[in-house]
C-alpha cells in the first residue's frame, strides 16, 4: 500500500490520508520518507484535532499553547490513555458546549471553573472515601475540578453565591443556587454527612453538588451504579432521595473497554447544556446579582397570555428539597414564577388606551392529577399591588404549591383596574393566566 500511495501527488495523497484514522496515518507514515512527510502535514492534523476535539488552535488538555497540531493530538491521547477515547471526546464536547454558553451569556460563572484535577487527586478521593468513581465522572473532573466556591456564606453580601453553573430559584425566604463541587469539597462534605448526619458510608454515595446559600439542596452520586440523587426534606434520616436521571439511560459506568459509558453526572450535565443552549432556562438578574434561573422560559413549560395589553408569563419548577415522600398529603412541592408586564401599546379596554393599570386581586385553581385540590381568592401577590406601565420590565414574583402527586397544574386570573387603585379610570377587568403544568421532570435539577 505504501508504494501505491507513494506515486500519488500531494493533493490526492492528502485526501486519502484525511480519510484514515489517526492510528492508520501513523502506520502509513512508516512506509517511507515521502509518506512520513505527508502524514506530518500540519493541515491534516489540524483537521483531525478539530473533528475529534474541536481544537481550532494547537493546545494541550490544560489549554497551554503548542507548536503544532500533531503534537497536540499526541499529548491529548497520552494524557487520557487510560480512558476509552470515544468517552474522552464526548466529555470534552459536553464541557465545550457548557463553556461556550457561559462565555456568551454568563462569563462571571465560567470564570469560577477550576483547572482539571489530576489522576492523583482522583485517586486520593477514592482512597479517602473508599469509593470508585464512575469513568464519566472521573473524566468530567479531569477537565474541570468543579467550581471555585465563594469565601463568604452570606448570599446578601457575597455575590459569588449566585454563580453556580447549575443555577437555582427562590420563593419566599427560600433560595438555592447549585455549584459543582471541587474534589476537596466533595471529600469534606461527604465526610461531614457521613460523620455528623448519620449517612451510611456503605451506601457509596458522595456529595457532588450543593447550594451555596442558607437553603440546603444537595446532590449525591452513587459510585456503584452511577446514579445521581437529590436530597429531599429528610434525605439522611429516612433515606429519601430522588434520582436525577432515568435509570434506563445509565450504563457501563466502570467499563474501561466499552464505548457507550454514561453515568448520571454526564447525562445530567449534557441535559443542562441542552436546556441552556435552547433557551429553556436563562440568566436572570435580581438586584445586583445575576444567576441561572431554573424556571422555564419557553413553551410548553412556560405559558404566555395577553389580556387587554397585560402580558402574563408563568412556569413552575419541582423543588426536591421540600419533597416528603412519606407524607400522604403534600409529598411534592412546586415553585412557580409569575412575570407580568404591560405591552408598549398600553392597557386597551373597549378601544380606550390607558398608560397604567394596577393589580388588585388574584384567583388560582390548583389541580393534582386533574382534580382541584386548592382554590385561592385573595388580594395582591406576596403583599404587593404591582403598578404596570408600558415598556417597563416585568414584575416578577415566586410562590409555591404542595401537591399529593407529582403531576398537576395551576390556572386562574388576576383582577386589574385601569389607572391605579387610588385613582381608577374605569371598572376592574380580568387578566387570564393560562394553565401551566406542575410536573416532576425526568431530569431533576
Amino acid at each position: 500500500m505504501g508504494k501505491e500511495l507513494d506515486g500519488l501527488g500531494f493533493l490526492p495523497l492528502h485526501i486519502i490520508l484525511s480519510k484514515l484514522s489517526p492510528s492508520d496515518i501513523i502506520k502509513v507514515s512508516c512506509a517511507n520518507k515521502r509518506l512520513r512527510d505527508s502524514a506530518s502535514d500540519e493541515s491534516l492534523w489540524a483537521q483531525i484535532c478539530y473533528q475529534e476535539l474541536q481544537l481550532s488552535t494547537p493546545q494541550d488538555d490544560h489549554g497551554n499553547p503548542l507548536p503544532c497540531f500533531m503534537l497536540a493530538y499526541q499529548l491529548w491521547r497520552e494524557a487520557f490513555s487510560m480512558y476509552p477515547w470515544p468517552l474522552v471526546k464526548r466529555v470534552k464536547r459536553c464541557w465545550d458546549k457548557l463553556k461556550k454558553w457561559f462565555n456568551n451569556n454568563f462569563p462571571e460563572a465560567e470564570a469560577t471553573l477550576r483547572r482539571g484535577a489530576s489522576e492523583s487527586d482522583i485517586e486520593q478521593l477514592q482512597t479517602l472515601l473508599k469509593v470508585k468513581l464512575p469513568l464519566p465522572t472521573r473524566l468530567l473532573y479531569r477537565f474541570h475540578d468543579g467550581q471555585e466556591l465563594p469565601e463568604k456564606r452570606n448570599p446578601k453580601t457575597a455575590s459569588g453565591s449566585w454563580l453556580g453553573i447549575i443555577g437555582g430559584y427562590s420563593f419566599y425566604n427560600h433560595s438555592v443556587n447549585v455549584y459543582l463541587l471541587p474534589l476537596n469539597q466533595v471529600i469534606a462534605k461527604t465526610r461531614y454527612v457521613t460523620r455528623h448526619l448519620g449517612f451510611s458510608s456503605r451506601s457509596k454515595c458522595i456529595v457532588m453538588a450543593s447550594s451555596f446559600t442558607f437553603s440546603r439542596k444537595v446532590f449525591f452520586l452513587n459510585c456503584t451504579n452511577g446514579q445521581l440523587f437529590v436530597g429531599t426534606r429528610k434525605p439522611l434520616t429516612d433515606g429519601e432521595m430522588i434520582p436525577c436521571v432515568p435509570n434506563t439511560l445509565i450504563r457501563s459506568v466502570h467499563d474501561l473497554y466499552g464505548e457507550e459509558q454514561q453515568d448520571a453526572m454526564l447525562l445530567w450535565l449534557e441535559e443542562h447544556g441542552r436546556r441552556l443552549e435552547n433557551g429553556i432556562i436563562k440568566v436572570r438578574k435580581e438586584g445586583d446579582d445575576r444567576s441561572i434561573n431554573l424556571f422555564p422560559e419557553v413553551p410548553p413549560l412556560c405559558v404566555t397570555t395577553v389580556t387587554n395589553g397585560v402580558q402574563v408569563r408563568a412556569s413552575a419548577v419541582f423543588v426536591p428539597e421540600f419533597a416528603d415522600l412519606v407524607d400522604e398529603a403534600d409529598k411534592f412541592t412546586f415553585a412557580y414564577s409569575i412575570r407580568m408586564s404591560l405591552l408598549p401599546e398600553g392597557c386597551i379596554i373597549n378601544g380606550m388606551t390607558f398608560v397604567s393599570c394596577q393589580l388588585n386581586w388574584r384567583h388560582w385553581i390548583i389541580r393534582a392529577d386533574g382534580e382541584v385540590v386548592s382554590s385561592v381568592d385573595d388580594e395582591a401577590v406576596i403583599g404587593e399591588y404591582p403598578l404596570l406601565h408600558p415598556g417597563e420590565g416585568e414584575f416578577v414574583y415566586q410562590s409555591c404549591a404542595p401537591l399529593p402527586s407529582p403531576s398537576g397544574s395551576i390556572e386562574g386570573h388576576f383582577t386589574f383596574v385601569p389607572g391605579r387603585l387610588a385613582d381608577p379610570r374605569g371598572g376592574p377587568f380580568e387578566v387570564q393566566v393560562a394553565r401551566f403544568p406542575l410536573e416532576m421532570p425526568d431530569y431533576v435539577f
